[in-house]
C-alpha cells in the first residue's frame, strides 16, 4: 500500500495565492509510483476542501465553481486520528454518511505567511499527531517573527542589521518620540516591515521622517508588531536554501535575486521571469550567484547556522545581505516554508524536485520515530495514590 501524503495549502494569509501555486508545483513533483496524494485546500475563510480538481492551478480561476466540485472536510483534534471527515455528512440510504473520506500517513504543509507558516497550523498537526515535514511550532513561530528571530540569532553570534521594534499601539500613542528613537539609533535610510509577514508585503523604504510615518502606517495595516531596520546603501541580496533537520542538514547553491527597485518586491518575486512561469522560480535571479569562493562559503555557513540555531526542519530558505562597501554579511530572514519550496535551488545543487519531496516525507517519518522514543507522560494515576488531593482540600464535589 502506498504512503498517502496530505498536502495542505491556501490558508487565511496575504500569501494565499502563492501557497496555491507552490503546492500545485509540489504535488506535480511527487512520485505517484511511490505515493498517493490528497490535496487539502484551506480557503480564505478557513474552510478545508479536498478533491482532484485542486491539483490543477487553472481551476482556481473560478473559486465558486471549484468549491462545488470539492468536498468540504475537517480533521478531529484527537491524537492518532489521521482521518479526513466530511464537514457535511451525506444522507445515505445505506451506510454512514459521516464515515472518513480519506486517511493521511504524512502531511506536508505548503502554507505561506500567517496562520500557516507561523506555528498555528503546525500546532493543529501536533495535536492530531500526524507526521509532518517542516518546522515545529516553536521554530515556525520564531522563524516567522522577524523580531524574535533576530533576537535569537544575535544572541548566538549570527550577524543581523541594527533594528528597532515596537507595537502599533506604541507607535500611534507616541509616534514622535518613537521616530526620535529610530533616527538616533538607526539614522536614514531605513526599511520598515511588518514583523510577521513574508513576500515583501507591507515593506517600504523611508529616507526621512515623513516617509517613515507613511511606511509605518502601511506596515501597521498588516501586523501589530513592526520592525524598522537600518538600510545598507550598497547591498547585495543572496539566498540559500537548507534541507534536513537541525542536527543533519545540507545547504544549496546560492542565488542572487534581481530586483527592479531598491528592495525586492512582491512583483519581482512572483511575476517576473519568462512568460508562463509561476511561483518563486519565476523571479529573475542568478543561479549560482557570482561570488568569490570565500564569500560563498561564509554565506552557506551562516545559512546553515541560522537553520540550526532556530531548530528548523524540512526545507527553508535563508535570505542574507552583503554590504558591498565593507564585505560584511548579515542574515536578513528565514522562510521556513519558502515559495516553490526552493526546488529550483535544489535542482541547481543536483537534487530533483521529485527527490526533494521524497526527502521531506523521509524527514517527517524520521522525526516521528525520534519523538516516539521520548517520554511525554507517566503511566501512573497519582490520584489513586492520594497524591494531589491536599491542594484541593475544601473543594466541593457534585
Amino acid at each position: 500500500m502506498k504512503t498517502n501524503i496530505g498536502v495542505f495549502f491556501g490558508g487565511r494569509s496575504t500569501e494565499h495565492e502563492i501557497s496555491v501555486i507552490s503546492a500545485n508545483q509540489a504535488m506535480a513533483a511527487i512520485d505517484r509510483e511511490k505515493y498517493d496524494v490528497t490535496p487539502i485546500y484551506i480557503s480564505k475563510e478557513g474552510k478545508w476542501y479536498t478533491g482532484d480538481k485542486l491539483t490543477d492551478v487553472r481551476n482556481f480561476r473560478d473559486m465558486n465553481a471549484l468549491k462545488k466540485e470539492c468536498t468540504e472536510v475537517y480533521m478531529r483534534p484527537i491524537f492518532g486520528d489521521n482521518n479526513l471527515y466530511p464537514a457535511k455528512p451525506a444522507k445515505k440510504l445505506f451506510g454512514d454518511g459521516s464515515a472518513p473520506v480519506g486517511h493521511l500517513d504524512v502531511a506536508i504543509p505548503v502554507l505561506h505567511g500567517s496562520n500557516g507558516e507561523d506555528g498555528v497550523f503546525e500546532g493543529v498537526l501536533e495535536s492530531i499527531g500526524i507526521p509532518y515535514a517542516g518546522c515545529n511550532v516553536l521554530a515556525s513561530a520564531n522563524g516567522m517573527d522577524k523580531i524574535t528571530m533576530k533576537m535569537i540569532l544575535a544572541s548566538d553570534g549570527i550577524p543581523v542589521v541594527p533594528y528597532v521594534w515596537f507595537t502599533d499601539k506604541q507607535w500611534f500613542n507616541d509616534r514622535d518620540a518613537m521616530a526620535d528613537r529610530i533616527e538616533k539609533t538607526l539614522g536614514y535610510p531605513v526599511i520598515v516591515k511588518p514583523a510577521n509577514l513574508g513576500s515583501s508585503v507591507g515593506i517600504g523604504r523611508a529616507g526621512d521622517r515623513a516617509a517613515l510615518y507613511d511606511k509605518i502606517a502601511d506596515a501597521a495595516r498588516y501586523s501589530r508588531r513592526i520592525i524598522v531596520e537600518h538600510m545598507i546603501d550598497d547591498l547585495q541580496e543572496i539566498n540559500c536554501s537548507v534541507l534536513g533537520d537541525c542536527d543533519d542538514y545540507k545547504t544549496s547553491v546560492l542565488e542572487e535575486p534581481v530586483k527592479s527597485g531598491e528592495i525586492l518586491s512582491y512583483t519581482d518575486k512572483y511575476m517576473g521571469g519568462s512568460k508562463g512561469a509561476k511561483g518563486m522560480q519565476a523571479a529573475q535571479k542568478r543561479i549560482p550567484a557570482d561570488l568569490p569562493q570565500e564569500l560563498t562559503d561564509r554565506i552557506r555557513t551562516l545559512a546553515g547556522e541560522t537553520f540550526r540555531v532556530l531548530s528548523c526542519h524540512g526545507v527553508s530558505r535563508v535570505d542574507l545581505i552583503v554590504d558591498r562597501s565593507t564585505g560584511e554579511v548579515f542574515v536578513n530572514e528565514i522562510n521556513t516554508i519558502p515559495g516553490s519550496l526552493s526546488f529550483y535551488l535544489w535542482e541547481a545543487t543536483g537534487i530533483s524536485f521529485s527527490d526533494l519531496m521524497d526527502k521531506l516525507v523521509a524527514l517527517a517519518l524520521k522525526r516521528r520515530r525520534q519523538e516516539s522514543e521520548k517520554t511525554v507522560s507517566y503511566d501512573q494515576n497519582i490520584f489513586s495514590l492520594g497524591g494531589g488531593v491536599k491542594g484541593v482540600k475544601g473543594a466541593k464535589t457534585k
